[in-house]
């Protein structure tokens, strides 16, 4: 039923280069994707393609503390910068289903988009009082 469903869309924080071109994302594989690390699972991300595809090609890792908060290497037609949006399909099975707090990392919105009328309800925020209510 969920198969195939969901977006995830995370924001670029910044763009650095240690020894390849690396993102930081505002969601984390550890927390908002864990089917990423314990299957491993690569989501699709719109417009991207695997390494060396496109000129411009990224390893995009999570805001946790984590050095295994890794989503993976994509590359983009054109250069990514801080504000871009990246947005992950295939979202809604685990994302949706088990993801996690850790360090106090902000589950993501829930949205939903009629796909008839294009109409778009915010259905649900999280803040700091469902973090707290995870800890007791």
């Amino acid at each position: 039923m969920a198969l195939n469903a969901g977006f995830l869309v995370s924001t670029v924080l910044d763009v650095v280069h240690n020894d390849r071109k690396i993102v930081i994302l505002d969601t984390s594989a550890a927390a908002h994707m864990p089917d990423v690390i314990e299957m491993p699972y690569k989501p699709f991300i719109i417009g991207s393609g695997e390494p060396g595809v496109h000129p411009n090609t990224y390893r995009l890792g999570g805001l946790s503390c984590l050095a295994g908060d890794v989503v993976g290497d994509y590359s983009f037609p054109q250069p990514l910068k801080r504000g871009d949006k990246v947005v992950f399909t295939d979202m809604a099975i685990y994302t949706m289903v088990k993801t996690n707090t850790f360090n106090g990392i902000k589950l993501p919105d829930i949205i939903y988009c009629d796909s008839e009328s294009g109409e778009v309800l915010h259905k649900k925020s999280f803040g700091y009082g469902d973090f707290r209510g995870r800890l007791s």
